[in-house]
């Protein structure tokens, strides 16, 4: 298949820099979409069609297929495959359909001005996403680079920072890369007075814990203080055992069955990027702690069910691995295994009884692995130290079979 449509990325020098492949794709073009700023690079006798994108950006998609059989260009910032356009267009598009001719990304030239090593750095986006976005990211001596909304993103970004207690970590402000208004200007987060900034920039952040600041690993079993919750929760030790078992993996689904404050999906997406959960919880105060917990530690790839399962389940888009977790029942399991991928995983954790007759049950016909978990902590006896056991958890996991 011949490209109709190419994604031509251009850098802050406009125009003039596009290296010849995509330059002849814009002088041949009949239809060019793309921002305001960008179509309005475009000299006054260049004949295409200019459309600019539409809000919300998705209803453009209908516009990009009516001009199917046309030549066609897509103007973009920068690298186009970076949190540009080309995702995008490759869930509208059929492959081979589209071609992309990037300009240097926003992300290379930063680590190019400031001396990294691009493999070292977590390259982020919160233009048109939430500061909390990079909340996952923000520990002690990372290297962040992070594409801004606008000229305030900066001065917002070093205040949040700060209130996290990274105030002593050194952001970088870099606007107009490759243009001639390029400038870079530096400053402590906890000290930030750059003044005015051009809404074209990037932040590079070396990120500093102050004394004292408390930061979160990716690796699951987070501290149960961590999350806001109402003691009905996944404790540490059994979330940790419960979220191996699943094994979260880039871009899969994970449906939380009974989700509480929210735990289990939260540690899911921390460890599996681009990952997604939907939280299946039907009490609204619960509801709540998940948004909550969500916000502070894994902003992004959450959505909450507000339902019952196994009525929740109906329309839900298949899952990759499934968690049982908010008081198992009957009916459940069925409903829950058959959404289950082949090859996904499905873990359950039963604390009553009756919870674990239903499992017992389970594995003697579905088989999997069934272990019962007892914690016991140190705590004081008087004078003394002495183990109080907490309840024994029956955890079963089992992994779906492809089909032959």
């Amino acid at each position: 298949m011949t490209p109709w449509l190419h994604l031509v990325g251009i850098g802050d020098g406009g125009l003039a820099t596009l290296p010849p492949d995509a330059a002849r794709s814009l002088a041949e073009a009949e239809i060019v979409f793309g921002g305001a700023r960008h179509l309005a690079m475009l000299p006054g006798d260049h004949p295409a069609e200019r459309r600019p994108w539409r809000s919300p950006f998705a209803d453009s998609a209908a516009d990009i297929l009516a001009a199917r059989g046309r030549r066609a260009v897509v103007l973009a910032t920068g690298d186009p495959s970076w949190f540009g356009p080309a995702r995008w267009l490759r869930e509208v598009l059929a492959p081979g359909e589209f071609t992309v001719l990037p300009a240097p990304s926003a992300f290379s030239l930063a680590a190019a001005r400031l001396g990294w090593a691009l493999e070292d750095v977590r390259c982020l986006s919160v233009h048109g996403r939430p500061l909390e976005a990079i909340a996952p990211d923000l520990r002690d001596g990372a290297r962040l680079l992070v594409l801004s909304e606008d000229g305030t993103t900066p001065a917002r970004l070093a205040a949040w920072a700060s209130e996290r207690g990274f105030g002593p970590s050194r952001l970088h402000v870099l606007e107009h890369m490759g243009g001639e208004g390029e400038r870079l200007r530096a400053c402590r987060a906890d000290a930030f007075d750059l003044g005015e900034v051009a809404a074209l920039n990037t932040i590079a952040l070396e990120c500093a814990a102050g004394e004292g600041t408390r930061a979160h690993s990716t690796a699951p079993g987070l501290p149960d203080d961590a999350f806001r919750h109402d003691g009905k929760m996944t404790k540490r030790t059994l979330r940790a055992l419960a979220l191996a078992a699943l094994e979260p993996m880039p871009g899969q689904l994970l449906w939380d069955v009974g989700a509480g404050c929210g735990s289990i999906s939260v540690e899911w997406l921390r460890a599996a990027p681009g990952g997604r959960a939907l939280a299946i919880e039907p009490h609204e105060a619960r509801r709540a702690m998940i948004a909550e917990n969500a916000r502070n530690l894994a902003p992004h790839g959450l959505e909450i069910v507000p339902a019952r399962a196994p009525d929740a389940f109906a329309g839900l888009p298949a899952p990759d691995a499934v968690f049982l977790g908010g008081g198992l029942t009957d009916g459940l399991f069925p409903g829950a295994f058959g959404a289950l991928k082949p090859g996904g995983r499905l873990v359950a954790h039963a604390v009553t009884l009756e919870s674990e007759a239903i499992l017992l049950a389970l594995h003697e016909v579905h088989g999997g692995e069934l272990l019962r978990a007892g914690v016991s902590t140190a705590e004081p006896v008087g004078p003394y130290r002495g183990w109080r056991a907490s309840m024994p958890v029956t955890h079963w996991h089992i992994t779906k079979q492809a089909l032959p």
